[in-house]
């Protein structure tokens, strides 16, 4: 071999050994990071690795598609990028890129499920750490959707009462006034459905019927005691007694959970309504359908009193006369003192 040819097969083994180290050097990319900017990608469902390393080399998130497939073939992950719509880097490595497909895309929606009954406080605490912008308190404050005197609210101008509880799909990141106006659209439409006639035959307005409802909403745990319970705060409210629910007096103090004090009973709050005779201000919480229903078409009894049975899943006893509902008071506060103070129920255990 002449040396002019060994000179071109020296020069061909070092272009070939840079062209090598090139290669992996593009495809491992070992000064490769995460990238800058970001890119809104959508992988089609049943995508082929090689499409999806078109449309990331398209909108600039990695630098070649085919080093993109050739990566994720070598890793084994070929299988396991997942479809979707991303918000990933421009000049991603194909390392991290593969990594972010693998774990599929971020969440783009939230479901947020508000139970029957709670607060707009206690619904602020439930929604705080689900992505969602703004304040809820200060967006339930009031609303150009909904005047809640135009229901019978006299004083009062927040929309307790009027928060529909449902389950509300969101994006992730929306204001949560999109949440507010869409419960409060719910609620026109549920409300809708309501006949009020017998509640105003008694002078009752549409917000007093919701105030009825949101007492109901706390006390009855059993669906069959809506009317009966609603039954008890109408019978009361005729014969001039204080309702005496301990729920508006949770709802005063914020104490929804521990045992009230002597102290917090004696709340001269206007939701006392162990103190005070008649209704509260306003609702204490946002009731549902049913509960309204209930307040609105009460039963026909001649209750006065309810306590819960113990031993049940919150089931009560009704009574007519101080008498019969002091035995039952007796009964439950004795399973209580066995029971350490615990509530004597027995949800959930057979």
């Amino acid at each position: 071999m002449t040396v002019r040819r060994r000179r071109i097969a020296a020069l061909a083994v070092v272009v070939v050994v840079v062209a090598a180290a090139w290669f992996l050097v593009a495809l491992f990319q070992p000064f490769g990071g995460s990238g800058h900017g970001l890119a809104s990608v959508t992988i089609p469902h049943g995508a082929s690795v090689g499409r999806i390393g078109d449309i990331l080399s398209n909108r600039g998130v990695v630098s070649s598609g085919f080093l993109f497939e050739v990566r994720a073939t070598l890793a084994g992950k070929r299988g396991d990028l997942k479809s979707g719509t991303y918000d990933l880097r421009r000049d991603m490595s194909y390392g991290s890129a593969i990594d972010a497909l693998v774990r599929g895309p971020a969440r783009t929606t939230v479901t947020i499920t508000i139970p029957e009954g709670d607060s707009r406080r206690e619904i602020a605490r439930l929604i705080a750490r689900d992505g969602l912008r703004g304040d809820y308190l200060h967006a339930t404050g009031r609303s150009k959707l909904l005047n809640p005197k135009r229901y019978g609210a006299k004083g009062r101008g927040d929309l307790e009462g009027f928060l529909f509880p449902a389950t509300y799909v969101l994006r992730h990141g929306a204001p949560v006034k999109q949440l507010v106006d869409r419960q409060l659209r719910a609620f026109k439409r549920a409300f809708r459905r309501v006949r009020l006639r017998a509640a105003r035959r008694v002078n009752l307005t549409a917000y007093d019927v919701l105030t009825i409802a949101s007492l109901v909403e706390r006390e009855a745990q059993l669906p069959r005691e809506h009317k009966l319970i609603a039954s008890v705060i109408y019978n009361r409210l005729r014969a001039r007694m204080q309702l005496g629910i301990d729920a508006s007096v949770r709802f005063a103090t914020g104490n929804w959970s521990r045992p009230l004090t002597d102290a917090e009973l004696r709340d001269p709050s206007p939701y006392n309504t162990r103190l005070h005779v008649g209704l509260p201000p306003g609702p204490i919480g946002n009731p549902g359908l049913a509960a309204i229903n209930a307040a609105a078409h009460p039963a026909h009894t001649k209750y006065l009193y309810f306590v819960v049975k113990p031993g049940s899943c919150g089931e009560h006893a009704f009574s007519k006369d101080m008498a019969q509902f002091e035995r039952d008071a007796k009964r439950y506060q004795s399973a209580r003192a066995a029971n350490r103070g615990q509530s004597p129920t027995r949800c959930g255990k057979r």
